[in-house]
């Protein structure tokens, strides 16, 4: 290496620590890494500091930088930098810190101590429905599918200039989608958290579409309306190489009722069609998917005549090519009627939910973290010295 650029380059090193403030502010951990929320020394501003799980740069993080780095929308989360740690080659993504997340405040009202839940507010619910959808659909037109949309990927910030605004995060998933040079099954073969997986995911399609976000949209619609998952499911996740799952089809069709071949002719082309004949017995569920759903729903006092209950029917629908899109969902009567979504999802008002707590790592953990920090490279947007 040229010893000129060599010490350039040193001179442009900065260490993680001496720019932030985060040591025992973890707020997240998962399969991908952890979460911690960052105090820029200099100017006092807040940040999430993600650090990736690993040893170099992994396909997820590779991706999740690639595709952040060429949007910009008000709803989907801001990636501001990279650092990546020159000793161990650790990669750290500097993004927006959103104090709430969906999975938080469903959390917030459902039943505790014996009491009954008390349902999210109808405004900060079309509030954040219109704002998901506004976002999706900004990702949607620009040829990016999100493929792992649920409550916890859904942020919401706190109080602040961007109050009371979702961000659509974790875009680890997240794929182009215009011209594959091989079916998106290949590639990843498993995608979307269990739960909010659309029913051609879990039958094997190899070609899927935009709207299997929109089935996950609908799903996490559902849970803000219910404060429950509508398609709870006990058994884990499998994480196998195939994403068709026993019991959460059954869960579905419990709910919706299943699939008739005259509504969703494609069903027979699906892979694990034959494997679907072979499990289940059309007898066993009702039939009838709009009745169903309205039984499952009038349990938590949502009407079949309500425009929220209709909405909820077009983002739930088992063929995907009769599924509404997120352009047409945000112009649905649901949002033209009163309340009318706000900007502010707390419409002004105190925010009821509690600050993310800071998780605590045991004292081999803590070590571990201090020894793997420092020596960083600043890879990316060099504005964000100047904030």
């Amino acid at each position: 290496m040229d010893p000129q650029f060599k010490k350039i380059l040193q001179q442009k090193r900065q260490n993680v620590e001496d720019l932030f403030d985060f040591e025992g502010c973890k707020v997240g951990r998962g399969t991908y890494g952890h979460v911690y929320k960052a105090k820029m020394k200099t100017s006092g501003k807040e940040y999430a500091l993600k650090l990736i799980e690993g040893t170099g740069i992994s396909m997820s993080a590779c991706r999740e930088i690639a595709i952040l780095r060429e949007i910009s929308h008000t709803h989907v989360i801001s990636l501001q930098g990279v650092f990546l740690t020159h000793a161990s080659r650790k990669v750290w993504l500097l993004l927006d810190f959103a104090e709430h997340d969906l999975w938080h405040i469903i959390k917030f009202h459902r039943p505790k101590g014996g009491k009954k839940s008390v349902p999210i507010d109808t405004k900060i619910v079309k509030s954040l429905l219109r704002q998901i959808l506004d976002g999706i659909q900004y990702l949607h037109s620009n040829w990016i599918l999100h493929r792992d949309l649920k409550p916890a990927n859904i942020l919401v910030m706190g109080d602040g200039l961007e109050r009371g605004r979702v961000k659509i995060a974790d875009m680890g998933f997240a794929r182009h989608f215009w011209a594959p040079l091989k079916p998106l099954a290949d590639l990843d073969p498993v995608v979307v958290t269990f739960w909010y997986r659309a029913p051609e995911l879990l039958l094997g399609a190899r070609h899927y579409t935009k709207a299997i976000d929109i089935w996950a949209i609908g799903c996490i619609f559902a849970e803000l309306l219910t404060s429950e998952p509508i398609f709870h499911c006990r058994q884990e996740d499998l994480k196998a190489t195939t994403p068709y799952h026993h019991d959460q089809l059954d869960r579905i069709f419990t709910v919706m009722g299943f699939p008739h071949e005259r509504d969703w002719e494609d069903i027979k082309i699906m892979p694990e069609y034959k494997r679907l004949q072979e499990d289940f017995k059309k007898p066993s569920y009702v039939n009838f998917a709009s009745c169903s759903l309205a039984k499952y729903m009038d349990k938590f006092k949502i009407r079949h005549d309500s425009r929220e209950f209709s909405l909820l029917q077009k983002f739930l629908i088992a063929d995907p090519n009769k599924r509404i899109s997120a352009e047409l969902a945000m112009d649905d009567a649901y949002f033209r009627e009163e309340p009318y979504p706000t900007d502010d999802v707390f419409d002004g008002k105190p925010i009821p939910y509690p600050k993310r707590e800071f998780l605590h790592d045991d004292e081999h953990e803590e070590k571990h973290d201090k020894n793997k920090v420092r020596h960083c490279v600043f890879i990316f947007s060099p504005e964000i010295i100047q904030i």
